[in-house]
């Protein structure tokens, strides 16, 4: 990433420290020599996966979540929890432990930031593909209560704009697999 010239961190003070994440207040100079404060959230980043089937179809889970007080639509997820751990080997604990399958084939979809205006959070979805079936593990109370549903891929937009689907690393990781698969693997609900 390319840091704009004339813009420097000057120091940070951490305010609080919670499991996931922790706020801070960061000094900053401005490029005409004036300085400034910024709150941040620190977060350790997270990774996501769209779970692809042969027939066109992703397996997506319907999750709690309290930040918003909703059930929500998501491609399964976690975040990077485990010091020096790969991407890719996050990605593929969690789709095992949510959905309880195991990708043969991941493929890095992109890298993205979620809420670079307050939060360093950074994420990667993957494409996961030539999926074989273990046994889940889910963590947590949200994972232990969560369901599991297939969604055709020609269904997206309407899902998205109907706001059935919310979530941002969802609807990046389906739209870029759509387009990533072209026209030909979209079946809507009802086509084989």
């Amino acid at each position: 990433m390319t840091k704009p010239a004339g813009f420097r961190q000057l120091g940070e003070e951490t305010r609080w420290r919670g499991r996931v994440v922790s706020a801070a207040v960061g000094r900053f100079a401005a490029p005409d020599g004036s300085q400034f404060e910024r709150e941040v959230v620190r977060h350790p980043g997270a990774v996501s996966a769209v779970p692809l089937l042969d027939d066109g179809t992703v397996i997506l889970v319907r999750q709690y979540r309290a930040a918003v007080d909703r059930q929500l639509l998501e491609i399964p997820a976690g975040k990077c929890d485990v010091a020096g751990e790969d991407r890719a080997v996050t990605a593929r604990r969690e789709l095992e432990e949510e959905i309880g399958m195991r990708p043969g084939r991941l493929d890095r979809l992109c890298d993205f930031l979620n809420s670079p205006g307050f939060c360093d959070e950074a994420s990667t979805v993957f494409l996961a593909r030539d999926l074989e079936p273990c046994d889940p593990s889910a963590q947590g109370v949200e994972e232990s209560h969560m369901t599991i549903e297939r969604v055709a891929l020609g269904e997206v937009p309407e899902l998205v704009a109907s706001g059935e689907i919310l979530d941002a690393k969802t609807i990046i990781g389906l739209c870029l697999t759509r387009e990533m698969l072209g026209s030909e693997a979209l079946p809507s609900r009802g086509q084989p």
